[in-house]
């Protein structure tokens, strides 16, 4: 005759079976942590963010340098040809000074894959940065930096504060690095990036 499993008197299963289905439980959530890690840990993520106000400058930059080159054209230059030489070099160097400084911060794209953290401005993708991940010991995520904070648009160096790319008002990613000062950038979803880094970071001091 085959042994009867006895219930509990409140109909529950058995002691043995309660066991074993929180040990079951316990390794499926064990497992899934695990695999929520690794999956972190092996994802890539890239973000961008922009600053259509700066075509507004690069406008004003571009009718700078037409302005020098309406000068060279239409003026006399048989009086007069040292002031208007400095008025035609003034514009030009005021002109290329807003067009490319505008152009190159119109927005930036930043890129994280398992080694990397990779920072590119502008159309050309200059000026550009590549940040081992071996070197940032922690990330921070900024809810709002602004060019007050930095004292203007661009790449951005402050003693207090370290580096930055500012494009825009808003939200931005803070890495706090072991070899040097820290370093800012602005860019859309910069929370995605924070968890991903600090992920990283945990991952880095356990090995």
């Amino acid at each position: 005759m085959r042994p009867v499993c006895r219930q509990s008197l409140t109909g529950g299963p058995p002691a043995r079976n309660v066991g074993t289905l929180h040990a079951m439980t316990e390794y499926s959530r064990h497992e899934g942590t695990r695999a929520h890690a690794a999956t972190t840990l092996s994802e890539m993520w890239s973000g961008r963010a922009t600053n259509k106000a700066q075509w507004l400058l690069a406008a004003v930059g571009a009718a700078c340098i037409a302005l020098g080159v309406e000068l060279v054209v239409d003026a006399n230059w048989t009086s007069g040809a040292a002031a208007l030489v400095m008025s035609v070099v003034g514009c030009f160097a005021a002109g290329l000074l807003m067009l490319f400084g505008t152009l190159a911060f119109v927005h930036v794209g930043v890129r994280i894959d398992e080694e990397w953290l990779e920072v590119r401005c502008g159309h050309m993708g200059v000026p550009r940065r590549r940040i081992p991940l071996a070197q940032v010991v922690d990330a921070d995520f900024a809810p709002r930096v602004t060019p007050h904070q930095w004292g203007g648009w661009g790449y951005r160096w402050r003693p207090e504060k370290g580096t930055a790319v500012v494009v825009r008002r808003g939200e931005g990613l803070v890495l706090r690095m072991s070899d040097g000062p820290d370093f800012t950038v602005t860019v859309d979803d910069a929370q995605a990036a924070v968890r991903i880094l600090r992920a990283r970071c945990r991952a880095g001091r356990a090995a």
